[in-house]
């Protein structure tokens, strides 16, 4: 990808430092928004639109086009209309052009799937699959019970630190995208591990360059998100369940269940921190 012109990098930059501070995007979205629009604003370069404020809904309808050609997915491209939608309704609120190109264009209806969850059994098996006996085997234990058990995203799992677990009053407190922070309950067999973790296994891993996060690795250093995916591969493996599980499928599994149990979707909503109910309305469509 061709390197921008310095006016159009420097107008890009200031949109997500505006995104990071104004909305308190996380690092994986704007990385998306960088990518999108560095392609987008590449394209407006080879169709020798001379400003921003030149730019016209063809403009923006043959970069779509192109990146249909190139065998984009629907969910791809729906995304970048995201991305253009918001950056030029940026420029428009800036003063930097006068009107938006993206205005009228429309996402491709995508059919929303209903989330991969797993059964109570497979949970089950998944849960009592690491080996406690070592530090990090207790470690992985008592993360698993975690997700589960408070519907936790992966980045809020190894964001976690010391203060935010409430052990002796079972909750969690979280902060979430959007820098939004929820208090969620954590569950007798979660409060169980992650006591006998803070006990027995952390200490055990604690190096010199430990900060407050709760779960640790080997070295000592906070977790990867490579990291809670490879604990749950590996458990999943011992539990012989061939199936694609990451962290999210145990957040996915613990809404479902929830609601399968009678939970109110308004609760749920709260529980997982979505913005919107609609987001949490695909967990109702979920055969139990």
């Amino acid at each position: 990808m061709a390197l921008l012109p310095v006016s159009l990098q420097h107008t890009l930059n200031r949109f997500l430092t505006a995104m990071e501070q104004d909305r308190g995007l996380t690092s994986n979205t704007l990385d998306a928004y960088r990518r999108d629009l560095t392609r987008y604003l590449s394209s407006l370069v080879q169709q020798d639109v001379a400003t921003l404020d030149d730019v016209r809904s063809r403009h923006v309808l043959s970069f779509l086009q192109q990146l249909h050609d190139r065998g984009r997915q629907p969910s791809t491209l729906a995304r970048n209309i995201t991305s253009l939608k918001r950056f030029h309704r940026y420029l428009l609120l800036q003063g930097i052009t006068s009107l938006d190109p993206v205005a009228e264009v429309e996402s491709p209806r995508l059919q929303r799937r209903s989330p991969a969850c797993l059964s109570a059994l497979e949970v089950e098996l998944l849960l009592d699959a690491p080996d406690t006996s070592s530090p990090l085997g207790l470690r992985d234990k008592a993360m698993l019970e975690l997700l589960y058990a408070s519907g936790l995203r992966v980045s809020e799992l190894i964001g976690l630190t010391l203060p935010y677990l409430q052990l002796d009053s079972g909750l969690l407190r979280v902060r979430g995208r959007g820098n939004r922070e929820r208090v969620v309950p954590m569950g007798s067999q979660a409060v169980k591990y992650n006591k006998a973790y803070l006990d027995i296994a952390r200490p055990a891993l604690v190096g010199p360059e430990s900060g407050a996060e709760v779960y640790l690795n080997a070295r000592g250093s906070s977790l990867s998100r490579m990291a809670v995916w490879k604990a749950i591969r590996t458990a999943a493996s011992r539990a012989g369940l061939e199936r694609d599980i990451s962290p999210h499928t145990l957040r996915h599994s613990f809404a479902a269940h929830l609601l399968q149990r009678g939970v109110s979707l308004q609760i749920v909503q709260e529980l997982l921190g979505h913005a919107d109910i609609s987001t949490t309305q695909v967990y109702a469509r979920i055969d139990s």
